[in-house]
């Protein structure tokens, strides 16, 4: 099974850029964007429900042109869900759980802490919903969990580690939030088959030429649960994809028949 994410900043400025062909040609068994910044209404039906796949939806239901996430799936889940239990992260579109006979499927925009000091309580109490409802989905069958996180997990992970200690997105505290996940028992798929290989980033600066210059950010992810390391056949980035600031990454599995 060959899955995929993209943070697509805007579904509908993607679909009018020739980088869009990436969607027909990259053989994805399920492909979830983030950033859609958009209803299911606004967007043309053959891209709703693209030939050979069903599309899943989750807007804001605040803000029009905001945050929003879609799953294309050639395979039925078993259920949707598109919220995390606790009603204090409701509304923002973040969030599709797909579960399938193999694992319970999260495709998540995490929230950006850059906003203020409460914005970014918001985005870590929104991690710990987020674990939480993973931990206790995790007892009936295993989690793969994809998205743009919004946060660089190692100095590693971004261009200039030292110049943004201070920064949203690579703040110790939001760090030690992905090192409890990890210690929970979850794979960086990239970083389990890439363990130190430098200069993989998944979101550039649209300024001072920063993806030319690969001055970038690794906050787009596959995690999955360790039950299904084994499962891990390949995963990676695809830096050369433009059409948005963030490009797609993928994640192989191998699963039983």
């Amino acid at each position: 099974m060959k899955l995929y994410s993209w943070n697509v900043n805007g579904l509908r400025a993607a679909l009018a850029k020739d980088d869009w062909r990436w969607f027909a040609q990259c053989g994805g068994d399920i492909i979830g964007l983030q950033e859609t910044k958009a209803a299911p209404e606004q967007i043309p039906e053959e891209h709703r429900n693209p030939p050979g796949y069903a599309g899943y939806w989750n807007a804001s239901k605040g803000k029009k042109g905001y945050s929003g996430v879609a799953v294309f799936s050639r395979t039925r889940p078993l259920q949707v869900t598109t919220e995390l239990p606790d009603p204090a992260f409701h509304g923002e579109g973040r969030v599709l759980h797909l579960e399938y006979p193999w694992f319970h499927y999260f495709n998540i925009y995490f929230p950006n802490g850059q906003k203020d000091e409460t914005r970014l309580q918001y985005k870590l109490g929104f991690y710990d919903a987020f674990l939480n409802y993973a931990q206790s989905l995790r007892k009936q069958k295993p989690i793969v969990a994809c998205g743009d996180f919004n946060t660089a997990h190692n100095p590693i992970d971004l261009a200039r580690p030292r110049e943004n200690e201070h920064v949203s997105g690579f703040l110790p505290i939001e760090r030690a939030w992905m090192d409890k996940f990890v210690a929970h028992g979850y794979v960086d798929t990239f970083r389990h088959v890439h363990a130190g290989l430098p200069d993989a980033y998944t979101w550039w600066s649209f300024r001072m030429n920063a993806r030319k210059r690969n001055v970038g950010w690794r906050i787009d992810y596959f995690f999955v649960s360790n039950e299904l390391r084994d499962a891990i056949v390949d995963a990676w980035i695809e830096p050369d994809v433009q059409g948005s600031d963030h490009c797609p990454v993928g994640l192989e599995l191998r699963l039983p028949e």
